[in-house]
Parts: structure tokens; C-alpha cells; sequence
């Protein structure tokens, strides 16, 4: 049975035992062709009166203007080839020109990584084998510059064992366009009656950083926004959450939904 999803291109919805798999169980299967689906996700422990990109580094994320090898380094020397922690783990994001690509590094403790691929973005780190521990024994890094107790100068990707990839930024690949679905967060303070604004921003290629939406947040009230008509977003355009709080200290974690379409002429 032919169906059209909301950009006008034509599925073929697959049944089984006389049903109809959803669009977008189809998509998460990989079955519709030039289909992808994403979902972001990043956290915050220190959120204060200005706003800072929901990211574990508590700052506004600094994005690359060229691509280059990222040094992949841990916080723990137990994250080695042989040791108790993270021993590989898979990187990916876009090179230079805003394909996506992926790669698997051994780590080295905190002694820097060189990656074979030069990116422009670094999407997401996961670790992918452990030793003894089951998991990752410090932070791991992604990132430029001279590398100081596993800790790079210049901080691109982040990942740690309880709490993933952490960072509430991702970029359109070449050759798609992304919409937006749904985007939400959560707020905590120690402050009685402190409360947030979590944004959503876009930067179209060659633009600047625009608020498409903004919700209030607090310890009482979570805020997160479905949209009934996705946000298109061009190819080659990042998108962020950003968050402010009344009160020094705050904790916010957020997240967000995209899908991204294959373009017409690229298919």
C-alpha cells in the first residue's frame, strides 16, 4: 500500500500478518530510503543567569570553521587498550564537506588518539568495548590543541559512562534537509522557586544563530514542545538548545528529535 509522508515523497508501507507497519517505525527500521532519524540529547550541571549550550562543558559549544583531526584522549588511564575501562570507542559527525563519516578508536588513557578522518562536526562518541569495569572509567574527550591530563584545549565531543555523548547540538548533512519534531527538557536548582528558559536555535549555513522557540522550565514544570508541522531546516545548518536559569547552578538536561530527508536531486 502506497502512502505519502509530510515531505511529499512516496513510501511503500510494508504489512505483516495483515497490518500496516506506521511511517515512522519504518523509518527507525531503515526502510524507506534517503530516511534518517536522530535524537539528541545533552546535559548541564551548572546552568547560570547567561545563556550556555545544554552540553556537559557548561559554555556556549564553539564550532569548528574547518575540519581537523580530532585527539581522542580519557580523563582515566584506565581507558586503554588493555585497561579496566573504555577501551574503543566509535566516533562520528561530518567532514569538511558536510558528509557524514565514522570511525573506531582505541584509546590510550589520557595520552591523545589521533583520528584518521578530519571533521567539521563531531555528532557523537559511544563506547563501544570495556575491560573489567563494563564501562568508561573517566571522561573521554574529543577535541584540538594540547591535551592536559586527558583533557583537550579545545573541547568538540564528551563522553562519559553515565551519562553518554552530552551535548544538545547537531548539523544537517549535505544533501538533506532535517525536521525538527519535538524537543523537551528538564530542570532542577537547590533555590526554592528558581526556574529556566530552555531555546531552541537554529543557524542556517552562512547565517547566524536565530530562537525558533522557547519554553519556561522549573522544578515543578518540565518544558518540551511537539510540533504538529515539523521545522524544516536547510542542509548544512546547525541546531542547538541553549538554557539560562534565575539562579547560579542549575541542572538542565534536554533533548531533541529530528528527521532528515534525502533532497529531491540527491536521491
Amino acid at each position: 500500500m502506497a502512502t505519502f509522508n509530510t515531505t511529499g515523497v512516496v513510501n511503500q508501507s510494508i504489512s505483516r500478518i495483515g497490518t500496516t507497519e506506521p511511517f515512522e517505525l519504518q523509518v527507525s527500521r531503515g526502510q524507506i530510503t534517503g530516511h534518517s532519524v536522530e535524537l539528541i540529547s545533552g546535559i548541564s550541571g551548572s546552568v547560570g543567569t547567561s545563556y550556555t549550550t545544554v552540553w556537559s562543558q557548561n559554555t556556549v559549544y564553539a564550532y569548528l570553521s574547518a575540519a581537523a583531526v580530532m585527539q581522542i584522549s580519557s580523563s582515566s588511564a584506565n581507558d586503554a587498550a588493555a585497561g579496566t575501562g573504555a577501551r574503543t570507542i566509535l566516533i562520528n559527525g561530518l567532514d569538511a564537506n558536510y558528509n557524514e563519516i565514522s570511525e573506531t578508536v582505541t584509546l590510550n588513557g589520557q595520552t591523545a588518539v589521533n583520528t584518521v578522518n578530519s571533521y567539521l562536526r563531531v555528532f557523537h562518541i559511544a563506547a563501544l568495548t570495556a575491560g573489567s569495569g563494563g564501562a568508561a572509567a573517566g571522561t573521554i574527550y574529543a577535541g584540538t590543541g594540547v591535551v592536559t591530563a586527558g583533557v583537550p584545549a579545545v573541547v568538540y565531543g564528551v563522553y562519559t559512562a553515565n551519562n553518554g555523548a552530552t551535548a544538545c547540538v547537531w548539523t544537517v548533512p549535505a544533501g538533506y534537509t532535517a525536521y525538527i519534531v519535538s524537543y523537551a527538557s528538564g530542570y532542577g536548582s537547590t533555590t526554592a522557586n528558581a526556574n529556566g528558559t530552555v531555546a531552541l536555535l537554529v543557524r542556517n549555513f552562512g547565517s547566524v544563530f536565530d530562537t525558533i522557540s522557547q519554553v519556561k522550565a522549573s522544578n515543578v514544570n518540565q518544558g518540551g514542545l511537539t510540533f504538529e508541522y515539523p521545522i524544516a531546516v536547510p542542509e548544512k545548518s546547525d541546531i542547538e538548545i541553549r538554557a539560562t536559569s534565575s539562579t547560579a547552578g542549575a541542572s538542565v538536561t534536554s533533548e531533541f528529535q529530528v528527521i532528515y530527508v534525502q533532497n529531491e536531486g540527491a536521491l
